[in-house]
């Protein structure tokens, strides 16, 4: 993938990380998903369409709560290890091969579509239009955000500062705490009825952080094997010199939900 108003326009493919991100990224605590069940969304009942679904982090967390999953991902290796965790927990969860922009399903086929960490890929002025369609009346669009916090958190912004060096236009530094934002065409067939933010310390071991940034797109998407090599010594080195071997880093999240109209 490449997109000029990310990472400077510097090429990316999430295919390259999908060991490490099958380990390592399914990081969410059980808050996360517990507000979303607490706005009555994903649960016994209802299809829910999961866009940019990586290795399926987000149908196998909320299988056990009851709603018939599909997820859709652009990246052939990452489908195929969410189908390969789903099917080692037992879980049905259909998966495919798609780019968002791309879905074609019947309308009416969704009472949620539920889009994590990946909103702002998609071409929002071809995407939203389809999801309207797609989604039952009133019928809903969910997207969710969580990002460490590097002016916050010491061994978040060490680490972070290490990804600049290797990756000095990647744009996921610097998070603070804010609303997610969609573009305006959303609103013409989308109506916010909640967002919120909120902070959340994750655990993680040194082991467990080191491949949480390995995954980032700024390293494991975008850098050469050689690259990435110099990069995990140094952070390696990093961590043994301020980290603990078992530490939180402080994070927030975000949830944006909008209502058909």
């Amino acid at each position: 993938m490449k997109n000029k108003d990310i990472d400077g326009g510097k090429e990316f493919d999430w295919g390259r990380t999908s060991q490490n991100y099958a380990k390592y990224r399914d990081i969410y605590p059980e808050e996360f998903y517990k507000r979303i069940i607490a706005r009555g969304l994903c649960v016994e009942g209802q299809m829910v369409l999961d866009l940019g679904t990586g290795t399926g982090v987000l149908p196998r967390n909320m299988y056990k709560y009851g709603a018939k999953w599909t997820g859709v991902d652009i990246s052939p290796e990452q489908i195929e290890m969410a189908k390969l965790l789903a099917r080692e927990g037992g879980m049905d969860i259909n998966f495919a091969t798609c780019a968002a922009e791309d879905i074609d399903f019947a309308e009416g086929s969704f009472d949620v579509v539920t889009a994590c960490q990946c909103f702002w890929y998609f071409d929002q002025n071809k995407l939203i239009p389809k999801l309207h369609k797609m989604l039952k009346p009133d019928g809903r669009l969910l997207i969710l955000y969580m990002a460490w916090l590097p002016y916050e958190d010491d061994i978040a912004g060490e680490s972070e500062r290490l990804v600049l060096k290797y990756s000095p236009q990647w744009t996921g530094k610097g998070e603070t705490i804010h609303p997610i934002e969609v573009s305006d065409c959303a609103y013409e067939y989308f109506e916010k009825v909640h967002s919120e933010e909120y902070t959340l310390n994750v655990p993680f071991t040194r082991e467990s952080w080191n491949g949480r940034i390995k995954a980032c797109r700024g390293i494991g998407a975008s850098l050469t094997d050689d690259e990435i090599a110099l990069w995990e010594a140094e952070h390696t080195a990093l961590l043994n010199a301020i980290a603990p071997e078992k530490f939180e880093v402080k994070h927030y999240a975000a949830m944006l939900e909008l209502k058909r109209r």
